[in-house]
């Protein structure tokens, strides 16, 4: 299903709406949640739209273009969270955000929350209803809000790995392609995903030998069909996860199971086998990790080294390329915005079903299967 499948206010009553724009507080976070284009989309639909001073600055975008198209500009997050009824964002609220939020309110943004089980319950509390893009599903089982942070993270991972893989970023010196006489470097890509996917183009493009892993035999001949000569499709057991450690220079975690934890694929004793200076750029840190010794970090801090094998963890990838990200999720979300402001949400998730599959907590409840799963926790699928 299409989000713009019927006219937006056909044979809809136009409801009036307060959608607030916070001012993203995540460390080294550059996205906002809205481009100027849909708050005149918004306003032309008699809602009102609600922007923090310099929410936009980051992803280059100025107060006065959000004003010029109708939006309200507002100093504080606090006047924001008081006066709105839908909260649009970017990232998972953070802790100075939780008691701002209220009871009944909407909030549309990624949440994650089966990597975190202390923000899981902070929205349980608030009575909030959230709605969270990485679980909001479309009619051919595809996640049309994650694809595409998914695709700059997978390509981000190769050149933040190439970084890294530099002698003075603590790596083993490596030039990715090579050179005429030197053999180019070995990157493994767990996970044939769109993160994965995209990856590997970039890596094929390096010259790189690349070898990417999956369960699907499906998606595995699909992607060998795509794929350039360069690139290797494996299926991944335990065994061929540690062969291919043995030779990788870089290793790339691309796992993904909608609203649940990654799972754990290399364990600690696999990282003995993996070269000194060799690296990890866990993609899947979003989700908890797919590599065991893992742990968030920032762009500003963001890397560790465990047994010599430098780990990037950054749980916020896609926002180091603020402007990049920004436009490529606001086309994705906007048309979402709108259902919800439109219809309100109680009628969006009756009549959409990729709204309904958004919605991890409603009220108090936990009404995601994968979350409740996660933590032990009682499941509404009512």
């Amino acid at each position: 299903m299409k989000p713009t499948q019927l006219p937006v206010g056909a044979a809809l009553e136009e409801a009036h709406m307060i959608i607030g724009i916070p001012t993203e507080i995540k460390q080294d976070e550059y996205r906002v949640a809205m481009l100027p284009v849909g708050v005149e989309e918004l306003v032309s639909r008699k809602h009102q739209v609600l922007i923090q001073v310099g929410a936009g600055l980051g992803s280059g975008l100025t107060d006065d273009e959000y004003l010029s198209q109708g939006a309200e500009l507002v100093t504080s997050a606090e006047e924001i969270y008081d006066r709105a009824d839908l909260i649009v964002k970017v990232k998972e609220p953070l802790p100075p955000e939780w008691s701002m939020i209220r009871e009944g309110q909407v909030v549309f943004t990624y949440f994650h929350f089966a990597a975190d089980e202390e923000l899981t319950r902070n929205m349980l509390a608030n009575g909030s209803t959230c709605v969270a893009y990485e679980t909001l599903q479309d009619g051919q089982g595809g996640l049309p809000l994650l694809t595409p942070m998914s695709e700059v993270a997978g390509r981000m991972s190769v050149q933040e790995g190439a970084k890294y893989l530099e002698r003075p970023q603590m790596g083993r010196g490596i030039l990715l392609g090579g050179v005429p006489g030197v053999a180019p470097a070995n990157i493994t890509i767990i996970g044939g995903g769109v993160v994965g996917a995209n990856a590997a183009k970039i890596a094929a493009g390096f010259n790189a030998n690349v070898g990417i892993l999956d369960i699907n035999m499906d998606r595995l001949r699909y992607l060998a069909d795509v794929m350039p000569a360069n690139v290797n499709v494996l299926f991944s057991d335990r065994h061929t996860i540690r062969e291919q450690l043995a030779r990788a220079d870089l290793v790339i975690g691309a796992v993904l199971i909608p609203g649940a934890k990654a799972p754990c694929l290399v364990k600690p004793d696999d990282l003995r086998r993996m070269k000194p200076g060799s690296v990890i750029i866990d993609v899947a840190i979003d989700q908890g990790g797919c590599i065991a010794t893992s742990r968030p970090t920032s762009h500003a801090d963001p890397t560790f080294i465990v047994d010599e094998v430098v780990h990037y963890c950054v749980t916020n990838m896609p926002g180091a390329v603020g402007r990049t990200s920004t436009f490529a999720l606001c086309n994705v979300t906007l048309p979402w915005v709108l259902e919800i402001a439109n219809r309100g949400i109680e009628q969006a998730t009756r009549e959409l079903p990729p709204i309904a599959s958004a919605i991890n907590v409603s009220r108090g409840k936990v009404v995601n299967r994968a979350v409740a799963n996660t933590f032990g926790l009682d499941y509404d699928g009512g």
